[in-house]
């Protein structure tokens, strides 16, 4: 919020010079004030630190672009698009330390917020069908799966869904698999000694 703050004051001021500035006559500082008026500006509309975190994301510098999107403490008070973005980043990078519940709760709110790109609704839905599975809830795993499939027209993501669904295939035990397990009282007991 302090950010937020010093940022508005800073803008004004800017303002107020360029239009100082045009009423003195220094036209040529007075461009020069509107770009960097306008740079102040595009803070209002884009977080330095989520441009910073896709930037090491895509240097594949994972745990500087993790440490990055975290230190995004209020994120409602970004734009709509941002705001998903900022949630749908900080649960994928911090699954392991969320765990399985909160990671989930984040990427739904994430989507229903609305994320911008069909490719980016696929990776999040793929994630959310990773956790599903890992959850125990197939059914839900195997229908997100098919729809990340759908939204995945460029078929970046093809082999990742396709080696989650052989993951979710050879989890399943077969029926007689089933049936000898029940016969057996659901395990194999050992021999005494």
């Amino acid at each position: 919020m302090i950010n937020f703050i010093l940022r508005s004051v800073l803008a004004a001021a800017s303002l107020f010079y360029v239009v100082y500035l045009f009423g003195t006559g220094h036209w040529g500082w007075a461009i020069v004030m509107i770009f960097v008026t306008a740079i102040i500006g595009l803070t209002f509309f884009r977080n330095i630190y989520m441009i910073l975190a896709l930037n090491q994301m895509r240097l594949g510098n994972t745990e500087k672009a993790k440490n990055t999107i975290n230190k995004i403490t209020a994120p409602q008070l970004l734009p709509k698009s941002q705001h998903a973005y900022v949630l749908f980043l900080q649960a994928v990078m911090n699954s392991q330390e969320y765990g399985f519940v909160k990671s989930e709760q984040i990427l739904r709110k994430a989507m229903a917020i609305g994320l911008r790109t069909a490719q980016d609704n696929a990776v999040a839905k793929m994630h959310l069908a990773g956790i599903c599975a890992q959850t125990n809830r197939r059914n839900e795993a195997v229908s997100l799966l098919a729809e990340a499939k759908k939204l995945d027209k460029n078929g970046m993501m093809k082999d990742q869904i396709s080696q989650m669904q052989k993951q979710m295939q050879m989890g399943v035990p077969s029926k007689n698999q089933m049936r000898m397990a029940q016969m057996g009282g659901g395990r194999m007991k050992s021999p005494r000694r």
